[in-house]
């Protein structure tokens, strides 16, 4: 059944559980430190995706592979599914409350995103005749970040007669994506006490160790109950249980807190203590306070991030979403901390980082969150320098090339697949380019210095070693590569791979000039701890930026995907029979890699992010040849052609895929919505808005908007933190207004035209 459109919710009517395990991810919590799918509190013995994860967390599951190749890894990194610490078992009547199999109507969930909670309510049927009535209500807090609440109320409507409660804590879990059926967790400890229990339970690899402690009280309406519960444990699992008289039309309030602790963040021999404390101190707030500093500090995440569109309730309703849960998933505040993408949704990809961190995410947090926020993403990378290092040399690399992981938790590659773990290799110019992309931005020249240039030559180094001369050529060519286009396997030459290479390489050397014009002395450092040969490399680098192959066909104009694509029998999506799309379901490996077909934005992509390399024909009869062969079966694919396709006035277009990406999941585009959300797609949403109809750009320091609205769009709205200012642009169709929020005077460039702005003030104007 469909969702329900509204602004600020996202809202289920009617129980259907063949949609359930969707929900599940759809209505999925998180605050940064620790997430939780939208689970049932009560048992649920139906088709479901049991999902608790805590940031930073993982396991590394032993590597299944058909056959062993050199340098693939021994593991594949898994966020764990941790302790389920929801559970409350419910009984009325002498009958277990299980959707799966009790009578329900009325069924209503709603994602309050402006207050940051999950509410699910229905009427079961618990015996012939008796209806219960059940209203359930969690947030897992952004203040508290260790700290998840749920209120679990209950009403016998038509009957008066035993209630019985079980709130427990299950650390007996399993993640659904282990390679050899494996449970990953070994229990410390459990205890159970007075309306409180704990659980302990460590990896049985690397040894985190995770606790968990819950309190919880009953109500009568406001009147809190003295409770007798009979308390047990087993190994991994502690519940309290206790039984009520119920009253017909009375309502219980069984109020859960629950603290889940890591040796992540606590030492281990105080991991109970802090678990226990914090589950008290969560009781004593109590619930409404508790969720009262929910909404308060969510108040204030969406006074620097909303994003209005006024004129398209769909449109709204998907960029909130989009927003909603990436700040659910990283808030920046631990730099150990990345961003997997499916966040705390799920478990496909393991919940570790790809390059869609720096190539989608980064312009988002910059944007919304700041300063420190970004640059701990890029510190993230950094720190895991020496690691990028030792993967290149797994390869045959040397002199300290550095070759970032296709996947990770700790900066070791950890993904098996030989055509993205060995080919897919443009992840390391993404990562330059997010250097880039953040100083410019910032204007803050010393993150060179003191972080940047340091992975630059790295990342340079293994771009000079990975080319060789051609003699045929005389040229520089980049052999068995896999581009963007997952699709294309193995290819000579991919157009976007070599011109990241080439361009990385001019950026470092510009960045090499720009420390040593800025901190001599540090540069000095930098060249001896790095051992950096300034004649030998810098002339070598040189020589490949000069005779880099790129290929291209001039009769068409344009850049060839890969040498030889051309080749390929040339047809459009519209060629083909919608009943075999997804294609990566329903054709064989090998036909997908002899089709032309593309899988998302790849030429493109280099277009993308260096649009300012290209004059708009060009740009334009590469997006008119690419766009129809992109079938956009990967999430990160639409949002790339909504920005050029606005930039281009292809308005229609870039509405199309624009709806495409901000409602993928909402709408299951893919199908797949099961396997949880498609969180790192989600920046690109906003790509798709503020750099898309927003027509955001930095150039030479300066901010410029090029707005252009989709049809039906009375108006677009957005906040952006730029250096030291935060704007606010309100486009309308043929004016704007431009709202200064800092204390200093700020220039912007809007169509082409300056507006200087002063402090604390605003100008509006109809577009010159």
């Amino acid at each position: 059944m469909p969702l329900l459109t509204d602004q600020w919710k996202i809202i289920e009517e009617g129980w259907d559980p063949k949609q359930h395990q969707g929900s599940e991810s759809l209505f999925s919590l998180g605050n940064g430190h620790m997430g939780q799918r939208a689970n049932f509190e009560e048992d649920y013995s139906g088709q479901h995706l049991q999902g608790s994860y805590v940031a930073g967390i993982y396991y590394p599951d032993k590597t299944r592979v058909g056959w062993w190749k050199n340098g693939y890894p021994e593991y594949f990194a898994k966020v764990l599914n941790s302790v389920n610490w929801i559970g409350i078992k419910i009984e009325a009547e002498g009958r277990s409350l299980d959707l799966h199999t009790v009578p329900v109507t009325d069924f209503y969930r709603e994602l309050n995103m402006k207050e940051g909670y999950l509410l699910r309510s229905f009427i079961a049927e618990i015996q012939p005749g008796k209806k219960l009535k059940i209203e359930a209500q969690r947030f897992l807090s952004l203040k508290r970040k260790e700290i998840g609440a749920i209120r679990y109320s209950i009403t016998p409507v038509n009957f008066s007669g035993k209630l019985s409660f079980t709130p427990y804590l299950d650390f007996d879990v399993v993640n659904h994506d282990s390679n050899y059926d494996e449970k990953f967790w070994e229990g410390i400890s459990q205890e159970a006490g007075e309306q409180t229990a704990m659980v302990i339970a460590k990896t049985k690899k690397l040894d985190f160790q995770v606790a968990a402690a819950m309190a919880y009280e009953l109500h009568a309406g406001d009147n809190l109950l003295t409770l007798e519960s009979a308390a047990s444990t087993r190994n991994k699992y502690a519940e309290n249980h206790f039984e009520i008289d119920g009253l017909e039309g009375s309502t219980y309030h069984l109020y859960k807190y629950a603290a889940v602790v890591s040796s992540l963040n606590h030492a281990k021999d105080k991991l109970s203590q802090a678990a226990e404390q914090l589950a008290e101190d969560a009781r004593e707030a109590g619930f409404q306070r508790l969720l009262n500093e929910q909404k308060n500090l969510w108040a204030k995440y969406w006074q620097n991030s909303d994003i209005r569109i006024d004129g398209d309730a769909k449109a709204q309703q998907a960029i909130r979403y989009n927003i909603f849960q990436l700040t659910q998933t990283y808030t920046g505040d631990d730099p150990r901390l990345n961003i997997g993408p499916k966040g705390f949704t799920g478990e496909k990809y393991g919940g570790s980082t790809y390059w869609d961190t720096e190539a989608y995410c980064l312009p988002f947090y910059m944007a919304s969150a700041g300063q420190e926020v970004a640059k701990n993403l890029l510190v993230y990378r950094y720190r895991h320098l020496e690691k990028a290092i030792e993967n290149a040399r797994k390869l045959g690399f040397t002199n300290g090339a550095a070759l970032y992981p296709m996947v990770t938790m700790n900066g070791e590659e950890c993904h098996n697949e030989w055509e993205i773990t060995f080919e897919e290799i443009h992840r390391n110019g993404a990562i330059a380019f997010a250097i880039y992309n953040y100083t410019r931005y910032y204007g803050d020249e010393n993150y060179l210095a003191e972080y940047g240039l340091e992975v630059l030559i790295g990342i340079a180094r293994f771009w000079a070693q990975r080319v060789n001369w051609s003699a045929a050529k005389e040229q520089y060519v980049m052999l068995g590569v896999t581009g963007p286009n997952e699709y294309e396997n193995n290819v000579n030459n991919n157009w976007y791979t070599s011109y990241i290479a080439r361009w990385t390489l001019q950026y470092t050397l510009e960045s090499i000039e720009t420390v040593r014009k800025n901190d001599a002395a540090r540069l000095e450092v930098i060249l001896e701890k790095t051992a950096f040969n300034s004649h030998t490399e810098v002339s070598r680098w040189k020589d490949i930026i000069n005779k880099m192959f790129l290929p291209e066909d001039k009769e068409l104009g344009i850049f060839l995907q890969q040498e030889n694509y051309l080749d390929k029998e040339q047809l459009t999506a519209a060629d083909l029979n919608p009943a075999e799309r997804p294609i990566n379901q329903h054709w064989s490996w090998d036909r997908i890699l002899r089709s032309c077909f593309i899988k998302q934005a790849d030429v493109l992509q280099g277009i993308y992010l260096f649009e300012d390399d290209f004059d708009r024909a060009t740009i334009e009869r590469n997006f008119d040849f690419y766009e129809p062969r992109t079938l956009h079966e990967s999430s990160l694919s639409p949002c790339v052609h909504v920005v050029i396709a606005a930039y281009l006035d292809k308005m229609d277009k870039a509405y199309e895929l624009y709806l495409r990406t901000s409602r993928l999941d909402l709408d299951d585009y893919n199908k797949e919505v099961h396997e949880g959300l498609h969180i790192t797609s989600m920046a690109g949403t906003w790509l798709s808005v503020v750099e898309g109809f927003g027509g955001m750009r930095v150039r030479d320091g300066h901010l410029h908007f090029d707005p252009k609205l989709p049809e039906g769009w009375k108006s677009l709205s957005f906040k952006i933190r730029f250096r030291h200012s935060t704007l606010e642009l309100d486009c309308r169709p043929d004016s704007f207004e431009l709202h200064n929020h800092s204390a200093e005077d700020v220039s912007v460039w809007i169509k082409g035209k300056e507006y200087p702005v002063q402090a604390n003030a605003h100008t509006q104007s109809a577009y010159a």
